[in-house]
């Protein structure tokens, strides 16, 4: 198959206008203005609501080409990857087509069209705006308020026509790889990977589906190369349209999730071949693994598990979205450091969620090698979808079709969900209004029937669930702790304290979240010093859910004091944020028999914003970030705090036992001991331990409980593994004093370490380097009174120890106010 790539410099117009100005595929209508200075940032200020425009207005695309390296094949098509998404597509004055789904990959024969030179290609978009408007006003259908009404009409990632994370920004242009492809008009149409695992050995099957005129002996080529490099081949020829070729893998290197193994990967290379002739060609990484989601009855209920290789994972994750509003402008770099952020934090899954878009393979190439499991979802979203149209069924269905042969063979894909939050919609936000009866009925054909069947149908190797969060019984109790999955908000959007949490026992926690501001170097690319205020214009078009900054402060002033001014308040939402999340997941994997994984929203953001997520936009690791590297640690110490009992908890994720002590101690905030010890502790595999329940009644008084705090420390051998401190009053009560940290530094080897000390309690670090970026090995921690610490950061590229000293910044809650 010979191609020829039509990526690169194109032109653009207004549609009725006559400047064609330069353009950039992939890529679309707003980075193109933007770069051409024709529309400000919208990300900046209030320039959201300035470029409505620009998605209100039809436009043009246009590319010229000389074709004369493909004409002599006897087939070439015009194949799209990605068109977002009302296209018309011309070629040389010939409508080849309309499209109008963002998720899907068209593909028309143009050989009888092409010229040797002067080719030209026409794509003309339609504004979504204007079609999901005019859509809505004939049917209106419920949907997000943050939104553009309208957007379940069209086949578009939801969230681009807003949330409450995101601007209302619906990209419009040529998203994905455009190209020509040549050949004999024989091509590999579908190649479905298999793998079979019995006996110590794995059968690796590739089920090859050809399209085109066969009309002699061909020959299919499996290839397997291990991860070593050893490579096996088996072939088949014959004048067939499907082929079927099985290799055994006698032993195999197994795949597994991060933390609970290594992710050696095999490729695998499908050949189409006429004699000596290469005809077509694919290539696939591979994982070899077992996975089951797990549902069996308990005492709670009913499990919901996932198994690898046949051990129960406790799955410690958090929800993806779109990484930007304008998603040609990820590059690999940002992306890997994204995935490599959930790695560096112990995840081993994340939530594909329904609001945006199937990804790209570059996404899942990055969890296949990095153990990240995805949970996938099918894009739909908080919303009502016109379900019982036949187009619109059939052309979901071409979108199903696709995907999931694209994403099926993936090592790290663990799950196909039908939706987001859909199920709960119907049964609890008052989607009862009598035009939408007939809705529900076909909500319920569909995600319980239809697209269950195509799911299991086209990818028989992977679970399929139908709405998140589901009980799996329709209608009934989605968002129930007996079984399922379920989503939890009371603490956000109902404004319960962080308590709430231990209430909970999820058998799978697939949501649930706080808000935090962005680090304030985040904060100044779009705001000015004088909107550094909660409540001023700019702060509030970047908070895009109701009332959350005031959320936000509501329950920082229930665990803080008011904070002197606005760099305190970013960073007391950002450990508040940090905390909260905390409370919950510590107590959920304490729970690990009956609940059985923790997904926090959300890993990152697509602009800068007030948010859920632990990375904002700019990849600066938020105070969440950190907290997590903690809380999804392979052995996670905590403590259950009932003042004036303390209990402590080793909770192992390792698949052995492990061994090692609690050093405890009763002590002020500056460091006084009025109790210490030291428990054996031998933490059972795959388990939560309960180390000892501690009974403070008789040294706590109301006198002296706001100086008094509980500090527990896990050590293996000499080797400090993780620290815990609880309290006996809340952090606001705290009789906190200047801790007075010095900090010593010294560089080795490229890296700035830092030696941290203080004369009595510092509550919750926080470390930075003055105008640098840089992720340290620990931030946002309690430093006890006399307790040294070490921290470690990459030193930026150009400094000296001197100008590292000269950054370093030390902030803590004593500060604050």
């Amino acid at each position: 198959m010979q191609t020829q790539s039509l990526t690169g410099k194109w032109h653009f117009r207004q549609a009725g206008t006559d400047e064609w100005l330069p353009a950039t595929v992939p890529g679309g209508v707003h980075t193109d203005l933007l770069a051409l200075g024709r529309i400000p940032d919208p990300f900046v200020g209030d320039n959201e609501k300035k470029v409505q425009w620009v998605a209100e207005a039809d436009w043009e695309y246009r590319y010229q080409f000389a074709a004369s390296d493909v004409l002599t094949q006897s087939h070439i098509w015009l194949v799209c990857d990605g068109l977002d998404t009302l296209a018309a597509v011309v070629l040389n004055g010939r409508t080849l087509g309309q499209t109008n789904n963002m998720f899907r990959q068209y593909r028309w024969d143009v050989k009888e069209l092409l010229q040797a030179d002067n080719n030209e290609l026409l794509i003309t978009f339609a504004s979504p705006v204007q079609y999901i408007t005019e859509k809505q006003a004939v049917r209106p259908l419920p949907g997000v308020s943050q939104a553009i009404p309208g957007g379940p009409y069209l086949r578009k990632a939801p969230c681009q026509f807003g949330w409450d994370w995101g601007p209302q920004l619906p990209p419009i242009g040529i998203w994905k790889d455009i190209r020509l492809e040549a050949g004999s008009g024989v091509r590999l149409a579908d190649v479905h990977l298999r793998q079979d695992h019995a006996d110590g050995q794995v059968t690796v099957s590739a089920d090859v589906m050809l399209a085109g005129q066969v009309d002699e002996d061909l020959t299919v080529q499996l290839q397997i190369i291990s991860p070593d490099g050893e490579a096996f081949v088996v072939e088949t020829t014959s004048q067939f349209t499907i082929h079927n070729l099985l290799f055994i893998i006698p032993s195999p290197q197994l795949w597994w999730p991060n933390g609970y193994g290594d992710q050696p990967l095999y490729q695998v290379i499908i050949n189409l071949r006429q004699g000596e002739t290469l005809l077509d060609e694919r290539r696939y990484q591979l994982g070899l693994r077992t996975i089951k989601l797990r549902q069996e009855p308990d005492e709670w209920g009913r499990s919901f598990e996932f198994m690898v290789n046949g051990v129960p994972i406790f799955a410690k994750g958090s929800n993806w979205i779109p990484a930007d509003s304008f998603p040609t402008r990820i590059s690999d770099e940002y992306l890997e450091a994204l995935i490599r952020g959930a790695v560096e934090t112990h995840q081993n899954m994340l939530r594909v969620w329904g609001g945006g878009f199937f990804e790209e393979e570059r996404f899942y190439d990055l969890c296949d090698q990095y153990g990240i499991l995805v949970w996938q979802d099918y894009i739909f979203s908080c919303s009502v979808y016109p379900l019982d149209d036949a187009d619109f069924l059939e052309n979901v269905r071409v979108e199903v079709v696709e995907n999931v042969r694209r994403i099926r063979h993936r090592a790290s894909l663990a799950l196909w969900c039908g939706n987001n939050e859909m199920e709960e919609g119907w049964a609890n936000w008052g989607w009862t209004r009598p035009d939408l009866a007939d809705m529900k009925v076909a909500y319920d054909q569909f995600f319980h029937c239809t697209l269950a069947e195509w799911s299991t149908t086209i990818d028989p190797d992977t679970p399929y669930w139908p709405s998140s969060p589901s009980s799996d019984t329709p209608f009934e109790n989605p968002n129930g702790q007996v079984q399922g999955d379920a989503h939890y908000w009371d603490v956000w959007h109902g404004r319960k304290p962080f308590t709430a949490y231990r209430g909970q026992f999820p058998r799978f926690m697939s949501e649930f979240g706080f808000q935090a501001l962005p680090p304030l170097a985040t904060i100044r690319t779009y705001a000015e010093e004088a909107d550094w205020n909660m409540t001023s214009y700019i702060m509030e078009r970047h908070q895009k859910n109701d009332s959350g900054n005031s959320l936000m402060v509501g329950q920082m002033l229930d665990t803080f004091r008011l904070p002197k001014d606005f760099p305190s308040l970013v960073y007391l939402s950002m450990v508040l944020q940090a905390e909260g999340i905390r409370y919950g997941v510590e107590h959920w994997r304490r729970a690990r028999e009956r609940v059985a994984g923790t997904l926090y929203w959300q890993l990152n953001d697509c602009w800068p914003v007030a948010s859920w997520s632990s990375l904002d936009y700019f990849g600066r690791w938020k105070a969440l970030h950190y907290a997590a590297r903690r809380f999804y640690a392979p052995v996670l110490l905590s403590i259950e705090d009932a003042p004036p009992r303390q209990g402590v908890y080793v909770t192992s994720d390792i698949r052995k036992m492990w061994q090692g002590s609690l050093r405890w101690s009763l002590e002020t905030l500056a460091g006084e001991q009025l109790a210490m010890g030291e428990e054996v502790v031998q933490a059972a595999a795959l388990a939560n331990t309960p180390v000892k329940m501690f009974d403070f009644a008789e040294q706590v008084t109301d006198d002296n409980r706001r100086n008094l705090m509980f500090v527990a420390e896990l050590w293996q051998d000499d080797r400090f593994v993780a620290r815990q401190t609880a309290f006996f009053a809340p952090t606001k009560h705290l009789e906190l004093v200047d801790p007075q940290v010095k900090a010593t530094c010294c560089v080795d080897d490229g890296q700035l370490i830092v030696e941290l000390n203080g004369r009595s309690l510092a509550r919750l670090v926080e470390l930075s380097l003055d105008s640098a970026d840089v992720v340290f090995s620990d931030n946002y921690f309690d430093l006890p009174a006399g307790r040294k610490t070490i921290v470690t950061c990459q030193l930026p590229s150009g400094w000296d120890l001197s100008q590292a000293e000269a950054a370093l910044r030390i902030r803590s809650v004593y500060d604050s106010f």
